[in-house]
């Protein structure tokens, strides 16, 4: 195995060892690896690239990357070696808190076919968090009167770390009136109790000094301790009573700050200080001490910062109510929040084409589309639209991923440009929704002719006009764009009375002009038939004609000329002879 980059320390070549044959697995279509906390940055966490089937070079070529969601991207791709490896330092009890598995997905996007595989890393814990109480110290009164067997609940020690490295043990300091005992909750969790085992005398001995250590499993051992410090006072016959054994509440995620939402009540009988109760919180987490505020004389609990359903589902927090004499009870409360639908969807294009050909096959991929909302339920639950009057459609896929795709062939010359309006929308009341906006431009090929407005033209032109005259302007319009839009003019070549049409007429390529080469003679010809053809620009080029008719137009340019009878040749007068008896309408013919 070849790590690049950073050089491993011993101890990260040592968990590397540890998880050689474990660092991946493949089920179900997911890619797995096992990787330490707390590693160096670029550290190596499993091939990628031949677990994906492809060459290290490749993850550049088919631009491969990492797509997550919700959090800082913990890993990366190292595109010389076709390795996974971390991002930065993986703090395991920062990421997963105390869960027995720690699991981060992510899918690997292969861009080219925007295809996704998911992929899993476990995060194996370390030892490098001791056992921790929270307080440092702690007081207790017993009454002197306190019979032996008496058991007083210690403050639990907590270590973030889970397994073996997690809080294995306790140990009590020596003392001859105190022993521990540990017991086992319905959890698993170890409850350290101080059992008294002999009677105290208050004027023996004051206050008894004595220190709880908890360690954890790890090598090495890591330890706290909490000091605790017992006062032996005079008799207090009766202990706080709670009204309930267990208190619940329900709230909406969005209750104001300072908001009460229960109140503990806890009776004493006795008199005096004896019967004096305050309230405090024992054996509550870091995280839902910093929440929530307990009035120490009334019981009421507040919340000092905002609930998040997303966070906590359900906070539980154990209550201390003890007399003025030292007795103590404890009741648990328990703290539901209810989702209401306060996130809206998120919408992620995670690849997109911004521009298309029109000739692109219904079904072809134009984007793809993360959509993910944070609440639960039906507030989480979402749907991905677009307007049902475009050429496209959205086609679902796992983990709330969509593509956008075309439904039907697309046409740049009835629409050139689409704006997309992607929307998400939960099920939550009211639905929230989100919006986001593709541009896609349908790019130009070459499907359309050159047409001319008419099937034929026909123009007239005087005999005699001079060379170079215009004749007749010919326009074709393309639909496409560009250089597919481009025309250019051309005569089909014919003879005229054995000439070429070419020594007749020209055509300017790129206006459709016709002009005259020569001088038309109405007494030569009278009309010229003609084809005008308009050809495109593109590849390969289209084409089509026209007629055109051009009639030459008659001008008096011959004077008249006396064919009959002849003039006689020697001078002489020419005389017509006509019967005596000729009737009106008589042709007269020359006698000569």
């Amino acid at each position: 195995m070849v790590i690049r980059g950073k050089q491993p320390s011993s101890s990260e070549l040592f968990l590397l060892c540890l998880f050689l044959g474990l660092s991946s697995e493949a089920w179900a279509g997911k890619i797995r690896y096992m990787v330490p906390e707390e590693t160096d940055k670029a550290f190596f966490v499993g091939n990628i690239a031949e677990d994906l089937g492809l060459q290290p070079q490749e993850l550049t070529e088919r631009r491969v990357r990492i797509i997550s969601r919700g959090r800082t991207q913990l890993f990366a791709l190292n595109p010389r070696s076709g390795s996974l490896v971390t991002a930065g330092r993986i703090d395991r009890e920062e990421l997963c808190a105390q869960s027995v598995q720690c699991l981060v997905s992510f899918n690997i996007l292969v861009e080219d076919k925007m295809k996704l595989f998911p992929v899993e890393v476990e995060i194996i814990d370390i030892n490098d968090n001791a056992p921790q109480f929270q307080l440092d110290e702690v007081e207790f009164k017993m009454n002197e009167i306190t019979t032996p067997g008496t058991r007083i609940p210690l403050p639990f020690g907590q270590d973030l770390d889970v397994g073996m490295n997690s809080l294995h043990s306790y140990q009590l300091s020596s003392n001859p009136h105190f022993s521990l005992d540990v017991q086992k909750g319905a959890d698993g969790s170890q409850q350290p109790e101080m059992v008294l085992q002999s009677p105290l005398d208050r004027e023996e001995e004051v206050v008894h000094h004595l220190l709880l250590t908890a360690s954890d499993g790890g090598n090495p051992v890591r330890s706290g301790t909490l000091r605790i410090h017992v006062q032996v006072i005079d008799a207090n016959d009766n202990p706080p009573a709670f009204t309930q054994a267990q208190y619940h509440m329900s709230v909406p995620e969005n209750v104001p700050l300072g908001t009460q939402l229960l109140m503990v009540k806890a009776t004493d009988p006795d008199e005096g200080a004896n019967g004096e109760v305050t309230y405090s919180f024992h054996n509550i987490d870091h995280k839902i001490a910093q929440i929530f505020q307990l009035n120490s004389y009334t019981g009421e609990i507040s919340n000092k910062e905002a609930l998040d359903f997303e966070e906590y589902k359900i906070y539980s927090m154990e209550i201390q109510a003890q007399d003025g004499a030292g007795l103590m009870a404890r009741a648990k409360v328990l703290v539901k929040v209810l989702d209401i639908n306060d996130n809206a969807p998120e919408v992620t294009m995670t690849s997109v084409t911004t521009s298309v050909p029109e000739n692109f096959p219904p079904g072809a991929i134009i984007a793809l589309i993360s959509v993910h909302d944070q609440d639960s339920g039906d507030n989480g639950d979402t749907t991905c639209s677009i307007p049902g009057n475009l050429p496209f459609k959205l086609e679902k896929l796992d983990d709330n991923y969509y593509h956008l795709v075309t439904e039907r062939t697309l046409d740049r010359e009835l629409t050139s440009r689409y704006n997309i309006t992607v929307t998400a929308t939960d099920q939550g009341t009211p639905a929230l929704s989100t919006e986001t906006h593709i541009s896609l431009q349908v790019t130009d090929i070459n499907d359309n002719p050159p047409v001319f407005p008419q099937d034929s033209y026909s123009t007239f032109i005087l005999e005699n006009n001079p060379r170079g005259a215009s004749l007749f302007c010919a326009t074709a319009h393309d639909a496409d764009s560009n250089e597919n839009a481009l025309v250019t003019y051309s005569l089909v070549e014919d003879t005229i009375q054995g000439a070429p049409l070419s020594s007749y007429v020209s055509i300017n390529s790129d206006t459709g002009v016709l002009y005259a080469l020569r001088s038309f003679d109405y007494e030569q010809f009278r009309d010229l038939q003609l084809r005008v053809m308009a050809c495109d620009n593109g590849d390969p080029p289209l084409s089509s004609n026209v007629s055109l008719s051009l009639f030459v137009l008659d001008q008096n340019d011959n004077a008249p000329e006396i064919l009959y009878p002849a003039l006689p040749t020697d001078g002489s007068t020419g005389v017509e002879l006509a019967p005596r008896s000729a009737e009106p309408g008589y042709l007269a013919e020359n006698g000569a």
